[in-house]
């Protein structure tokens, strides 16, 4: 799957948003090695802090559907109707979240984040350097 295609189910899982307080529809598209594609979209909470973001949405899915391992990518796009059209990034807690899957597989997925004009492609250990994860726990 090329960089568009993953893009693009992205931006169609972002149509599925439940985002009534936010006003701020997010998909995320995880590639993993086998060629299957997962994806989410941001849930919100009338109690904000119980929303679910896109990507977290994407990971449970893939976990639940056995997908732990051979992650290479991961699309996420927000509107592009809002804020300053700048490439959007996963949050804190879903970088960690996308690391533990990531971790998983050992691999070191490139995260494709996206704007109104421009994609930003980063490896998630960029987003989130000297990350805690199971390895700290053996």
């Amino acid at each position: 799957m090329s960089e568009k295609e993953l893009i693009a189910a992205a931006k169609l899982a972002a149509q599925s948003s439940y985002s009534p307080y936010t006003n701020y529809p997010v998909g995320a598209a995880l590639l993993f090695g086998v060629g299957s594609v997962v994806t989410g979209t941001n849930v919100d909470n009338a109690i904000y802090g119980l929303g679910l973001c896109a990507e977290t949405v994407a990971v449970a899915k893939a976990m639940a559907d056995g997908l732990r391992s051979g992650l290479t990518a991961v699309a996420v796009t927000g509107p592009s109707d809002r804020g300053d059209g700048a490439p959007i990034t996963p949050c804190g807690r879903c970088r960690q979240v996308l690391n533990e899957l990531a971790a998983l597989g050992g691999t070191d997925p490139v995260i494709y984040c996206v704007g109104e004009n421009q994609v930003n492609e980063v490896q998630l250990s960029q987003l989130l350097p000297h990350a805690f994860g199971p390895a700290h726990l053996d």
